[in-house]
């Protein structure tokens, strides 16, 4: 039996290694949306330049779904806690050769290409961290206690929009534009070799998942998880993955795109934009634990179908807000937006996504449902966000994207089980007797090419 305290530990080690893997990821996203295009991408007219520069943002969401099954595969396999700790190793390496990549100016083409080469790493390292960090978590905690436990690494995403937001912030303001162009922006990433031994060391104190140590005792890993959820669980996987449209083309509109809206349509300077994402953060970051613990009360479904709806209700008053030219109603725009919109998803999604598997191919299922969900909604968003706005002259034909989102993960929602309170064992009996089936036949299948 898991004890409170240990539980605390595995939440609180998991909400810290998240921040640090997850601020490695968003400071590109800043810098794309304030300086990339000027530094790799300078061939490009200014509008082209963004776009290019967002590109290379979206070739992060390319890699996670490949990340996530490498990383899946071998997190079913021999454990969810290596694969962490390889892919927080890995995220910070990368970013820290990011912060000393020299720009197209000194070496031309190659910058862009470098530049792209490594957000690709970056996204295959985050593709596995998303699963085995909610997984540790979700699999650690009491069935009444799932969804506020499992809110915790999620807190780690608002808490790296805070952290790399607060650095890309005090960079801009403690330089001038044209020191930052120089070198001012490439502190937040160096930041990073810092931070990633502080997350090893945190991350490899922690106990194994309780889930996984039972397969191992049991030996009834799957051989192939990754062929098993392809095999058994694909209508649930195509569910799951509707069911994250809004929350995952609204954050990066809301968090990513909503910079570049501000400081080149409204030209809000950019230490200010950054601002209004900070204090929009913070409070997404306390509401979370609240969600959570609410989807342990009334429901996963109930609280995270209650959060789309109000996405796609509250796009259009959004951008209005930002449009204002009032900086209270800019920031009131994105607090709410991050708080209500997509505070009560972020909150409930390790646990409502968690329970739609059985132990043994767990990991592989939450890693490919999410990842591929992020290459087909967030990936292209920004990109789609810059050429919508450019098409429609205004921002409505980007707010009715979002309704169409919402109302895509509202039909996702529906047919996903309701599991709050229900133990995890319980879950892998009865309805998911086909994955044992599943596991059996490829197992028996890998066995005779072998012998063969």
């Amino acid at each position: 039996m898991v004890n409170d305290s240990d539980i605390r530990r595995v939440s609180f080690a998991s909400a810290i290694g998240a921040t640090l893997e997850w601020y490695d990821f968003f400071i590109f996203g800043s810098a794309a949306a304030l300086v990339f295009n000027k530094l790799f991408f300078p061939a490009f007219d200014p509008v082209a330049g963004t776009i290019a520069s967002l590109a290379s943002f979206a070739i992060g969401f390319i890699a996670r779904p490949v990340g996530g099954i490498v990383f899946g595969h071998y997190g079913d396999k021999i454990g969810r806690k290596a694969m962490l700790v390889i892919s927080l190793m890995m995220m910070g390496t990368v970013t820290f050769v990011i912060g000393l990549l020299p720009t197209y100016q000194s070496i031309g083409l190659g910058a862009p290409i470098l530049l792209t080469a490594l957000r690709f790493l970056q996204g295959f390292a985050v593709g596995g961290e998303w699963g085995g960090a909610t997984l540790m978590v979700v699999e650690h905690s009491p069935a009444n206690k799932r969804g506020y436990y499992g809110s915790w690494p999620q807190m780690g995403i608002c808490a790296a929009l805070i952290l790399s937001s607060g650095v890309m912030t005090l960079a801009t303001s403690m330089t001038t534009p044209e020191q930052f162009a120089a070198w001012g922006w490439r502190i937040p990433f160096l930041l990073s070799g810092v931070l990633v031994v502080f997350g090893v060391i945190i991350r490899r104190r922690v106990s194994e998942s309780p889930s996984f140590k039972k397969l191992q005792r049991s030996h009834t890993e799957a051989k192939l998880p990754i062929a098993t959820v392809l095999a058994t669980q694909k209508k649930r996987t195509f569910q799951i993955v509707m069911a994250q449209a809004a929350e995952n083309t609204s954050f990066f509109v809301i968090s990513v795109y909503a910079l570049v809206y501000l400081t080149q349509n409204q030209h809000i300077d950019k230490p200010l934009a950054l601002r209004a994402l900070l204090i929009a953060s913070f409070a997404t970051l306390i509401a979370q634990p609240f969600f959570g613990k609410l989807s342990d009360k009334i429901g996963r479904k109930k609280v995270y179908m209650g959060g789309m709806i109000f996405l796609g209700a509250f796009i259009f008053p959004f951008f209005h807000m930002l449009s204002s030219g009032s900086y209270p109603m800019i920031v009131a725009a994105m607090t709410l937006a991050l708080t209500i919109g997509l505070g009560t998803t972020l909150a409930v999604q390790p646990a409502l996504i968690s329970e739609q598997y059985p132990a043994a191919i767990r990991y592989s299922g939450v890693s490919v449902a999410y990842q591929l969900a992020t290459v087909i909604w967030s990936g292209p968003t920004p990109i789609l966000a810059a050429m919508f706005v450019m098409w429609a002259g205004g921002y409505w034909l980007l707010a009715a994207y979002i309704v169409f989102a919402a109302v895509v993960s509202v039909l996702g929602i529906m047919p996903l089980r309701e599991a709050a309170g229900v133990e995890l064992a319980s879950l892998e009996d009865g309805s998911d007797r086909n994955v044992t089936h599943g596991m059996a036949s490829i197992n028996t299948a890998l066995q005779g090419e072998r012998a063969s």
